[in-house]
């Protein structure tokens, strides 16, 4: 199944527009912030919101639109809900199979299939237990074999791996890319999690404020984010201003230099672990160089990340060694500076 959704859905708080054509078998990422209106899309590929204005069609038919509304249970939809929406009154067995049943598959047949999709999840030992007795890591699995248990033609999942540790979600992370590759209809899947995103996806769409801002795959919109969300998803400080032969003049004060010599409104991103920070202003080869201070420190992996506020907002990535050596606290000043080989400049 093709999609092509071209549609907008007008919310108290905003309005959502989408445009989005997917091939059968293509694997999309939707991302952003919260409230800039993923779930709201979702919701409306899947029946459960009325559409505003335009289309959504499947195959060349069109099954949202003014005019037309097909309910969800007409439309061959797999929804994976980020809370479940398991029955609680049935086994795991019994809720994977619902939607066979429900299509008037015969019970045996819905009891094999379900028994399958539980062993593909591998919580197939569990599947004479109730959602009460399940971990909210197992819950998700439950609810994922149940989706594609059904044969759907689209496939929509809400923060899949949300509820699980950090193994349990690598080990579902890549049974699921497995089940995606090789599903013929078109997947949407919604997540914070920029392994997921990395992983799962085929195609990154960036949603801000009801809004697509960016588009492309995984590796184009890593390496170039246009929003201080992908930016932070990503691991990397983003600054935005207006270039002049590679220096960009920061809207807060200040300057960054690159080592590209672009001109015109351009963004700049580098890493925190390029980031060096000094108690006194640094001599020497740094290009950039600015007075800051820190708002927060916190683990990050071997590292400790410092937020400082600046001429932009930073995040540096130092050793505890350094942090020590620094006696930095919140609230006291520092210096911080990123050679301008370490940025990379694009045009906004």
């Amino acid at each position: 199944m093709s999609l092509a959704a071209h549609f907008a859905v007008r919310r108290p708080e905003h309005t959502t527009r989408i445009d989005i054509d997917a091939a059968p078998g293509e694997v999309i990422g939707l991302i952003g912030p919260n409230g800039a209106g993923k779930s709201t899309s979702l919701r409306a590929l899947a029946g459960l919101l009325p559409i505003t204005a335009g289309t959504i069609a499947s195959d060349g038919i069109v099954v949202s639109s003014a005019e037309t509304h097909v309910p969800p249970h007409q439309r061959s939809i797999g929804f994976v809900f980020q809370d479940h929406l398991l029955f609680p009154h049935l086994t795991a067995i019994d809720n994977v199979a619902f939607g066979l049943r429900s299509r008037r598959v015969g019970k045996a047949e819905s009891r094999a299939r379900a028994v399958h999709w539980l062993g593909q999840l591998g919580v197939d030992q569990l599947g004479s237990r109730r959602p009460r007795e399940l971990s909210g890591g197992q819950a998700q699995r439950v609810a994922i074999a149940r989706a594609l248990a059904a044969g759907p033609s689209m496939l929509l999942l809400d923060e899949p791996t949300a509820a699980l540790d950090a193994a349990g979600a690598m080990s579902l992370r890549t049974q699921l890319r497995t089940h995606l590759q090789e599903f013929g209809g078109v997947s949407i899947v919604v997540t914070h999690t920029a392994l997921d995103a990395m992983v799962l996806t085929d195609r990154i769409v960036v949603l801000d404020d009801g809004v697509i801002v960016q588009s492309g795959s995984a590796a184009d919109v890593a390496a170039r984010p246009r929003t201080q969300h992908v930016a932070a998803l990503m691991g990397l400080n983003l600054v935005r201003g207006h270039a002049d032969r590679g220096v960009i003049e920061l809207p807060g004060a200040g300057l960054i230099s690159s080592s590209r010599g672009l001109t015109g409104p351009a963004f700049a991103t580098f890493l925190p672990a390029s980031v060096s920070l000094y108690a006194e202003r640094p001599t020497g080869s740094p290009r950039n160089v600015w007075e800051g201070r820190v708002l927060s420190l916190a683990p990050h992996g071997d590292a400790v990340r410092v937020q400082i506020e600046a001429a932009a907002p930073l995040l540096a990535d130092i050793t505890p060694a350094a942090m020590a050596a620094l006696e930095l606290r919140p609230g006291c000043r520092v210096w911080a500076s990123v050679k301008a080989i370490e940025v990379t400049i694009y045009a906004a």
